[in-house]
């Protein structure tokens, strides 16, 4: 056991629940198909399965993971204990990275829905300075407003479904030609997959706050699964209703806003601006739910003098990292001003897919003692993550490959000019206070 400052077990299951559908139902779920239609045609539903399975993989390593490792930091601490410092260091470097720019990304999405082009960056600011505050507030503070912002978004993506399935009913399905159909094949099915499993990475969310939850060993677990089904549920009603009533080719065509396409087409065009709206409501709870992600494994790191010790602080009253989501805020305000990331979805699937890959990895280390899921799921996992980046488009790689070079120069650099003084490892996890406390308001 540390003296290191510790964060408070105020989580339940359904909390714990909301965060991660927060991370995975944002605006890709609005936006993804169009792309994922592009690379894989009529064959969208095997690169959804394909998605899903890797998906169910990785959560299950992760979950297994979080039951023995229950703190701060998600696949940062597996890789650290399980594999060793330079591939926990990867994964963490390559959490906080991809996924500070994805914040960045998430906010100028959500005000591209609500606003025209000259208010969009005042707007995307704002929003990040607002969900920061929230999470600032305290980790339980973050949970409602999850809860809050899904359930929000699940009745609209329901009435979408409705919509689509009325137009069925009524009309049948779009007549597709082979001729305006876009090809099928084995590597767009890939690449779709790889596209699509960056909706699905959000449960990583609910690992990364392994330190807030309450009776972590039993919790995260469940609420990975349960988190992963839901989502799974909703992302093929969507993926089928776009592909019966729009078709492939039409899908493939549309712009930034397929949903909306789909509720015209279906003749509930009073829906459209419900769906834009929906999307921007989407966008912020999966900014809510990154920034508090961001925070937490910057702290892991900063605990373990990866990442500059002030943002290990952890605020009395509060119990959260504040020091670190101060920074992730302003960095990502920065960013925001000053470049625009919307087209990040690609870097951050890489990201996503290394983190992934040694959680898996880390995984298969484990003695049978602390295996909840058979061994060769966790290979799959690993192998479909290193599938998947392969896959993916090679613009999106090159970015990733840059970002993780700079990480390891930075790491380089930083153990030449600084010995390591990591702090010893308590190794089981407890670092939340009393386990047993749920009635913190989190204020």
């Amino acid at each position: 056991m540390t003296d290191r400052p510790a964060l408070a077990r105020r989580l339940g299951l359904r909390d714990a629940i909301a965060i991660g559908l927060a991370s995975m139902i944002g605006a890709g779920v609005f936006a993804v198909w169009v792309p994922a239609a592009q690379a894989a045609g009529p064959w969208l539903l095997a690169g959804l399965a394909v998605a899903a399975f890797v998906a169910f993989a990785n959560a299950s390593s992760t979950g297994q993971l979080a039951a023995r490792y229950p703190e701060s930091g998600g696949a940062y601490r597996y890789g650290r204990e399980r594999l060793g410092e330079w591939p926990g260091f990867v994964a963490g470097w390559g959490f906080v990275v991809g996924k500070t720019a994805s914040c960045a990304a998430m906010a100028l999405t959500a005000a591209a829905y609500l606003v025209p082009g000259p208010w969009q960056k005042p707007v995307a600011v704002l929003a990040v300075l607002l969900l920061a505050g929230v999470n600032l507030l305290g980790v339980t503070r973050t949970a409602r407003a999850a809860t809050v912002i899904v359930t929000v978004v699940l009745v609209v993506l329901g009435l979408v479904v409705a919509a689509g399935a009325s137009h069925l009913f009524e009309v049948g399905s779009t007549a597709q030609s082979g001729a305006d159909a876009p090809a099928p094949g084995w590597f767009g099915v890939l690449q779709s997959a790889g596209l699509l499993f960056f909706a699905f990475a959000g449960y990583a969310r609910i690992a990364t706050l392994g330190e807030e939850v309450r009776d972590p060993a039993r919790t995260i677990p469940r609420a990975i699964a349960i988190a992963l089904g839901i989502a799974l549920g909703v992302f093929s009603a969507i993926a089928v209703v776009l592909l019966l009533v729009l078709g492939p080719a039409a899908l493939a065509a549309s712009g930034d806003a397929p949903l909306a396409d789909l509720v015209l087409v279906s003749g509930w065009g009073w829906m459209a601006p419900v769906v834009r709206v929906a999307a921007a409501i989407a966008a912020c709870g999966a900014l809510l739910a990154l920034i508090a992600g961001i925070g937490r494994t910057a702290l892991a790191m900063a605990r373990d003098r990866e990442l500059p010790a002030p943002l290990a602080a952890v605020h009395p009253r509060a119990q959260v990292p504040y020091v670190a989501e101060i920074v992730v805020a302003a960095v990502v305000v920065a960013l925001v001003l000053l470049v625009d990331l919307r087209g990040a979805i690609g870097f951050s699937a890489f990201g996503v897919l290394v983190y992934y890959l040694v959680a898996n990895a880390s995984a298969l280390t484990q003695p049978a003692s602390e295996r909840r899921v058979p061994r060769w799921l966790s290979a799959a996992g690993a192998i479909g993550c290193l599938v998947l980046v392969v896959a993916l488009p090679i613009e999106a790689v090159l970015g990733g490959l840059v970002v993780f070079a700079v990480g390891v120069a930075y790491r380089l650099v930083r153990t030449a000019v600084e010995p390591r003084r990591r702090p010893p490892s308590d190794g089981g996890g407890s670092g939340g206070g009393d386990g047993g406390n749920g009635n913190g308001s989190g204020s």
